[in-house]
């Protein structure tokens, strides 16, 4: 059944969830993964595996059976002509690039932190920006999962695709993911461009920002005018590297981005009245920058600083008309918000739930300090999204019902027939899986 790791509380990394499961269990194989299982069936256990907890939302909270699947982070096969990478599925993100990067591969896009379990990145819908570009879903090929009875399979678009169509964005509610099949990419480098820009002229020229990037994003400050823009392009592995220094890396990513981040979050929380002025501070101190990289080195950063997040998929066509709402609402409801809304892109997708799913989206994430009280915030931007149809990230903050999804996903009642066929008793279940899919 696994080591018992015994049956303390549990938080995630943000702090907005706490667990205290009857028990949690680590286990090393996939057989004990099934045994753990079996056993929480015969004890009337639900069931619900962890990764490294840097989902915001209740997805991964346990209230019977923990499985802690740091025990399976193996390798388990690479194929260097085919790109096809299997690994067990409690694997971090930032070992699995060390492997790819062994091997000359990578993965084709990335959101901006390494930290999560590749099981609970596609598991939560994690996804990068890129125009022409999937989140991680997209990449799965396979998956060995161990279901409701114990039993443990396979699945691929071929073998019982309707489960893989599923369980390759199952948000945890099918079984517990044994092993990931990725299609990964030859390793590549990204040319980083990073400048501020105004507001006005990147939403005046925002098509073509998108269009002409391979990976286009940028970041707005409440309270002013000012963006950081960031444009990441890739370039065959020749090019040479013109990684920042040491000292280059340390100033932005290591003190500017963090460091003096949170001083000045701290100083916004104590003094509420100085977010606008520190915000536009930020907004100068954020310099330009250019340099080039393996592509992960790229598309990653270190986050030190404890926020709460919310994170809605859009419209494409929707976004500046959104942004402009957003913000006349921060200034009319006199919000104070110290931390940047981030804005990507990406291409529509096919996968039941992803966010993506059968439209080109925007994504706009909204953020607030964990010192500073986030919730008016994000209840008056949720009301802005959601007049615009936007689907909230699985991983994120947010207060959307099964009705409401329902009718956002049109794979929605697909994914439910397969649930009911492999979790009739929802042992997979937990509070948040009730509010989002119903009992």
């Amino acid at each position: 059944m696994g080591a018992a790791v015994g049956t303390s509380i549990w938080h995630n990394w943000s702090g907005t969830e706490i667990a205290d499961p009857a028990r949690t269990v680590r286990p090393g194989s996939v057989e004990e993964l099934s045994a753990a299982v079996t056993a929480a069936a015969s004890d009337g256990l639900r069931v619900k595996a962890v990764g490294a907890g840097h989902s915001f939302s209740g997805i991964a909270v346990a209230d019977g059976v923990q499985v802690d699947m740091g025990g399976l982070d193996q390798v388990v096969q690479v194929g260097p002509r085919t790109g096809l990478v299997t690994v067990e599925a409690g694997m971090p993100l930032w070992r699995l690039n060390a492997i790819l990067d062994a091997h000359g591969l990578a993965l084709e896009n990335m959101g901006d932190i390494d930290r999560q379990t590749i099981s609970g990145a596609i598991s939560t819908g994690t996804h990068g920006t890129g125009d022409r570009y999937r989140g991680f879903a997209w990449q799965v090929k396979g998956l060995k999962l161990v279901l409701a009875d114990g039993s443990i399979v396979q699945c691929t678009e071929f073998e019982r695709p309707d489960l893989f169509a599923a369980a390759r964005l199952g948000l945890g509610a099918l079984g517990v993911i044994a092993e990931v099949t990725l299609q990964c990419v030859p390793a590549f480098r990204l040319k980083a461009v990073e400048r501020p820009e105004r507001l006005d002229a990147v939403l005046g020229d925002l098509d073509g920002l998108v269009s002409e990037n391979d990976h286009f994003e940028f970041y707005w400050f409440p309270h002013t005018e000012r963006t950081l823009t960031k444009r990441n392009n890739r370039y065959a592995m020749s090019e040479p590297s013109r990684a920042p220094s040491r000292l280059s890396y340390w100033w932005s990513e290591g003190f500017t981005e963090n460091a003096l981040f949170e001083a000045s979050n701290r100083v916004g929380a104590r003094f509420p009245g100085m977010v606008p002025g520190l915000n536009r501070l930020a907004g100068r101190v954020w310099s330009a920058r250019e340099y080039t990289d393996v592509s992960h080195r790229v598309f990653t950063s270190p986050r030190s600083v404890v926020f709460r997040e919310m994170e809605y998929a859009l419209p494409r066509e929707a976004l500046p008309g959104v942004l402009r709402e957003l913000q006349a609402m921060v200034e009319r409801e006199r919000h104070l918000v110290s931390f940047p809304v981030e804005v990507r892109f990406a291409a529509a997708d096919d996968v039941w739930l992803s966010t993506a799913q059968g439209r080109r989206t925007a994504y706009v994430a909204v953020h607030q300090y964990h010192r500073h009280d986030h919730e008016a915030y994000f209840k008056d931007c949720a009301a802005i999204f959601d007049a615009v149809d936007g689907r909230p990230h699985w991983g994120k903050m947010h207060s959307l019902d099964a009705k409401r999804l329902g009718d956002l996903y049109e794979r929605f009642d697909d994914f439910l027939a397969v649930r009911k066929e492999v979790d009739p008793d929802r042992r997979f279940s937990n509070p948040y899986l009730e509010q989002v899919l119903g009992d």
